[in-house]
């Protein structure tokens, strides 16, 4: 049987395992994964995270979406496996992991955890794509996954599933598509998100990079200022600071709270 723990970040849930001594190989981690995040036959979760071993940092971690696909980086899943790494012994309180998209630091306090994520990159605003009933601008910007945010009329009442799905294969962002974020801005220091996760292919009730993306391009139109708190779908609120420089971004942190949900074994029955 393997060990795993059940932890939530902001609404988006996750299964970690520590995998430093090779229980599930890398290259049965998509099958793996796709098995156990199967809601009502499985545990079912976002996704699956396994922390390996690392020669130039704490640890090195691989993350799986839903559908077996490994991404580059997951905000909240990175809060997550901070906040386990921590508690397993694993790491201090400080820590720095590797990742597809590069070295990420944490600091964990409690059940609050900082991230210092990636520079976002490729900023686009008012990119070239078909606009959809209720859109009132659209941009793009990769925040360690891409992502495409789209400011709405009612956010409430926006359709995000058949919308972001849309978005998510639209030839633009071909072969490997894209996440969709539909937002309101409701003043300088507060952004309310809806997303569409790739690999997911669902509306979730977070998404940490999809804050990120959200607060950087409501800044790159001078809407926002750091901090800002975005509200996800889930009620809960992420925090992200930032340093602007013209159209660049440095020092994203993404803060939020955690929650170790449950600890548990997996049995065969369950893959």
């Amino acid at each position: 049987m393997i060990e795993f723990w059940k932890m939530s970040g902001s609404g988006n849930d996750f299964i970690l395992i520590d995998n430093r001594q090779g229980r599930v190989p890398e290259d049965e981690m998509g099958s793996f994964t796709r098995k156990v995040c199967r809601r009502r036959e499985s545990v079912g979760a976002d996704g699956t995270i396994f922390v390996s071993e690392s020669q130039n940092y704490d640890f090195r971690w691989h993350y799986l979406n839903a559908d077996g696909g490994e991404a580059e980086m997951c905000g909240n899943g990175a809060r997550c496996v901070a906040r386990f790494a921590f508690m397993k012994g694993i790491a201090g309180q400080k820590m720095t992991f590797q990742t597809l998209a590069g070295p990420v630091s944490a600091e964990v306090a409690g059940r609050m955890v900082k991230v210092l994520m990636p520079s976002p990159s490729g900023l686009e605003t008012d990119i070239d794509i078909q606009h959809k009933p209720g859109w009132k601008s659209v941009d793009f910007v990769n925040t360690g996954v891409p992502h495409v945010v789209v400011q709405v009329d009612n956010l409430e009442a926006h359709p995000v599933v058949e919308q972001g799905r849309a978005v998510r294969i639209d030839p633009s962002f071909s072969p490997a598509g894209t996440n969709a974020d539909f937002i309101n801005i409701v003043s300088s220091d507060l952004i309310e998100m809806r997303t569409y996760e790739r690999g997911v292919e669902d509306e979730t009730l977070a998404c940490g990079t999809g804050a990120i993306a959200s607060a950087v391009v409501a800044s790159a139109r001078d809407m926002v200022h750091s901090p800002v708190r975005v509200k996800t779908r889930g009620g809960e609120e992420l925090k992200i600071y930032f340093k602007k420089k013209g159209m660049l971004f440095e020092e994203v942190w993404l803060e939020g709270s955690t929650s170790l949900i449950y600890e548990g074994r997996l049995n065969e029955e369950a893959l």
